[in-house]
């Protein structure tokens, strides 16, 4: 189980170690160009590429949808009263500690512990996910809601058009996916080397507060997570992938919203990587838990 945890995560770590010695060697990276692409290029494509490429039926992402609502909403609703008490900027870490890394951590997780079933699982929740980060989470890190930025928004449209075609049972031309597939192929190394680049700007007197809010996203989405299960009287294969995509580390593309909306990113950058490095301590038991459930 180590061995299979570390081949999920060590790419995060190898290619974030690159961009952080990209940016110590004073080469050229534009932060803000890679947001903009990955944000209204790459990041649709990948929604598109993953859903045709596992193609969860209809009944199934509806499940899946509800929950990841649910998560959202409750994580959403703790983190936010208890920032707001503080103090603390709600477009700076809201994003960050409601939104998980549902899509290159999740899914790999779910498919080596349950197989197709959680595959096809995980990669629902992750869709559902992604456009509510991209309209909620977005409009959080922007500090304003704009109905333009919402329905403008490629991802929207890119969940709409997969859904269509998943309905339809209908592939796109092959000269069309396989570009989308490449397109998509580009935002995980773009994101991870960027966030490389933002951590070694990052000042050592706020790796403390990247540590706790680490830790709260960590607790605040299992916590989420379980209750959610609950209410929905999910069990099995299920409730187990709800409480591993929602219990994941901070999402990378709040690391993006923050370059894009000057949101202290080397402090975000802190939480991406700090939480990601503690899901890699704690998985194991993670698991363990999920695994141990009812109808399993």
């Amino acid at each position: 189980m180590f061995l299979e945890i570390l081949t999920v995560i060590a790419p995060v770590g190898v290619l974030a170690a690159i961009g952080f010695a990209w940016d110590r060697k004073g080469l050229p990276f534009d932060t803000n160009m890679v947001a903009y692409l990955v944000t209204n290029l790459g990041a649709p494509c990948l929604i598109v590429s993953t859903l045709l490429a596992n193609r969860p039926s209809l009944d199934v992402i509806a499940g899946m949808a509800l929950a990841a609502l649910m998560v959202v909403a409750v994580v959403a609703l703790i983190a936010g009263v208890g920032l707001h008490l503080t103090g603390q900027s709600l477009k700076v870490y809201l994003p960050a500690l409601t939104f998980p890394n549902s899509g290159n951590i999740g899914i790999p997780l779910c498919l080596f512990a349950f197989g197709d079933e959680g595959l096809a699982l995980s990669v629902s929740f992750f869709a559902v996910m992604a456009l509510t980060q991209f309209t909620l989470g977005i409009s959080i890190a922007a500090g304003r809601v704009s109905a333009g930025a919402v329905f403008g928004n490629p991802v929207l449209w890119s969940a709409v058009l997969s859904f269509v075609l998943l309905t339809a049972d209908a592939e796109l031309p092959r000269w069309v996916s396989g570009s989308v597939d490449t397109l998509a192929g580009m935002v995980i190394p773009l994101m991870l080397m960027s966030l490389g680049i933002s951590l070694s700007r990052l000042k050592p007197n706020a790796l403390m507060r990247s540590t706790i809010y680490s830790v709260l996203r960590l607790l605040l989405g299992l916590g989420a997570g379980v209750s959610v299960a609950w209410m929905l009287d999910l069990d099995g294969v299920a409730r187990a992938a709800v409480i591993i995509q929602a219990a994941m580390p901070t999402a990378v593309f709040n690391y993006l919203f923050a370059v894009r909306y000057d949101n202290q990113p080397s402090e975000v950058a802190g939480i991406v990587v700090v939480s990601t490095i503690l899901s890699f301590l704690t998985l194991p038991l993670l698991l363990a838990y999920a695994l141990s459930g009812p109808g399993l």
